[in-house]
């Protein structure tokens, strides 16, 4: 299950991370540092790659025709994120905490939340374009900040307020190109027309959906770490295992398990590509956490922060590549100003920490929490 989701912030979330110094490799302590490791270009890549390997998979599964086993999808990536770091715990590559019933117990009302937000987002990445889908994931940065201002007494600069403004228009231009283009392909009055705008209106609703139970997630997790003190592995660990019984029991009640139905959602001639992919997008949300420790190690805080921004470029870029989505000028044109609006987000930001900390300058060198506990967690 893709802590990658709650990176998009994520830039909210992982806004103090990318303010820190550098973290610890993801290696052992005693490991001689080598060029491949410590070459910037390497973690970038992989971070982007691992961005856009959850993205396309995830794509591929629910674009298939009908499907309709999305708690199954999640519970699968669920199962395969909890193996993979336990083997990590177990060969010593990273490490968290053993589970622990009370402290499942505080933590479960976040991996609800957490599941409201995968499940809404799958549905609205079923209806949308890649392109569309994460345009219109900059929306949810817009919600954090202002949680941000009402529950944590954060504040809103400027050029941060500029940068929202250009995410709105992406948005609105995104679902403009949208429409006009199912018109132009069907038609004002056909009936394609209307299935293909009534397909796109479902998915903006699910990505209003997801845009406010993401903030919710992010939000909610944030005050509820203070009682946990969790470090980044200890929550994706508890996440993904406390969600596994929720996913299971609600695609065993809620799902259609006919023998007709399963073998629409996986024809057998690409059950096993099918199968493939949820194990991928599973393994992905791991890589994830993994490369950016890794990428904030060998570079810059601010680095670290445009190459979130801009990670939302290959994303989008490979929906174009690898499915039907349309390429047309006004899409262009919501790509590329949901892109500015990323970088102008991330320069706000870097902007917003220098003037913090221009303001009271440390004797020592400062770590935030988020910084800290992925240290922590990568220590062997």
């Amino acid at each position: 299950m893709s802590d990658d989701k709650k990176r998009d912030d994520y830039a909210i979330e992982m806004g103090d991370r990318k303010e820190s110094e550098p973290m610890l490799s993801p290696r052992a302590p005693n490991t001689p540092p080598s060029a491949i490791t410590n070459n910037p270009i390497i973690p970038v890549l992989s971070y982007c790659g691992s961005s856009i390997l959850m993205t396309v998979t995830n794509k591929y599964v629910l674009s298939g025709t009908g499907f309709n086993l999305n708690f199954f999808l999640l519970c699968v990536q669920s199962v395969v994120c909890v193996i993979a770091i336990q083997t990590c715990k177990t060969f010593g590559v990273i490490t968290y905490r053993d589970f622990n019933s009370d402290e499942a117990k505080k933590w479960f009302p976040i991996s609800l939340l957490l599941i409201g937000m995968i499940y809404t987002s799958t549905k609205a990445l079923q209806f949308l374009s890649i392109p569309v889908y994460t345009i219109f994931k900059n929306l949810t940065i817009i919600l954090i900040a202002y949680g941000e201002v009402l529950w944590f007494g954060g504040s809103v600069t400027g050029m941060a307020l500029f940068s929202f403004g250009l995410m709105v228009l992406s948005s609105v231009v995104a679902a403009w190109a949208d429409i006009q283009h199912a018109l132009q392909s069907y038609g004002h009055t056909t009936t394609e027309a209307s299935s293909k705008i009534s397909t796109l209106n479902a998915g903006y609703v699910w990505m209003m959906f997801n845009c406010f139970c993401s903030a919710t997630y992010v939000l909610g997790m944030r005050k509820r770490i203070k009682l946990t003190n969790f470090k980044d592995f200890d929550t994706m660990f508890y996440n993904n295992l406390l969600s596994i019984p929720i996913l299971l029991v609600c695609s065993v009640l809620l799902e259609n398990w006919s023998a007709e139905n399963v073998a629409r959602n996986f024809p057998p001639a690409q059950r096993n590509n099918l199968m493939l992919a949820m194990i991928f997008s599973g393994l992905s949300s791991v890589f994830i956490s993994y490369t950016s420790a890794w990428c904030v190690r060998v570079t810059s805080s601010t680095t670290y922060s445009m190459v979130g921004a801009l990670n939302k470029l290959p994303i989008a870029v490979s929906g174009l590549i690898f499915f039907d989505a349309p390429v047309t000028f006004p899409s262009v044109s919501a790509i590329t100003i949901g892109f500015v609006s990323g970088i102008v987000y991330a320069l706000a930001k870097v902007k917003q920490s220098a003037k913090a900390k221009s303001v009271t300058l440390p004797t020592t060198n400062p770590v935030s929490a988020s910084s800290q506990s992925m240290r922590d967690g990568l220590k062997s």
